[in-house]
């Protein structure tokens, strides 16, 4: 076997994360008559699909919403959303854990039904046990007050309270 079919080989075979039982010996022009190699392919990421399917657009030049946020909507939303999955709850912190992943993805699902164009959204849900302590939650961000907006609702039972908001950063 000639010295460039074994480093194609061995090129090709590193290119794809494969193993092979290509010994020293091999490679320096001893061949022993047969070459055995197990390769496989390495899975695409998550990043390269990502890459192939992104769709590229064109400039819209348009510098603000066509259809603002519909804060009132979102908030009967919230409100619809946070009453039914927490009405007979009980606060259990593990059950509160994955209800707030629950309630969040919930929330998210529906307020990209409504089909606002070009807003990124951001959904947080927070929920803690009642028992006569206070908490302060505030929140930062850089944004236009022209076309960004938020919604927020406060849900309280005899155990546990809730607060939803919902983040809407317009996408220029």
């Amino acid at each position: 076997m000639s010295d460039i079919v074994k480093d194609r080989m061995g090129h090709s075979l590193k290119k794809r994360g494969s193993a092979s039982s290509l010994s020293r010996k091999e490679l320096h022009g001893r061949v022993k008559g047969s070459l055995s190699a197990v390769s496989y392919m390495d899975e695409p990421s998550q990043r390269d699909v990502a890459s192939r399917l992104t769709v590229q657009m064109e400039n819209t030049y348009q510098l603000g919403p066509s259809k603002h946020f519909p804060v009132a909507i979102v908030n009967h939303i919230l409100k619809d959303v946070l009453t039914n999955s927490l009405q007979e709850q009980q606060y259990e912190p593990e059950l509160c854990r994955q209800m707030t992943k629950t309630i969040s993805e919930i929330i998210k699902a529906q307020v990209k039904d409504l089909l606002v164009p070009r807003y990124k959204l951001m959904v947080m849900v927070y929920i803690g046990q009642l028992s006569g302590q206070s908490i302060l939650i505030g929140s930062r961000c850089l944004w236009n007050p022209k076309s960004d907006n938020f919604a927020s609702y406060v849900f309280r039972n005899s155990s546990l309270f809730a607060l939803a908001t919902v983040y809407a950063v317009y996408f220029e």
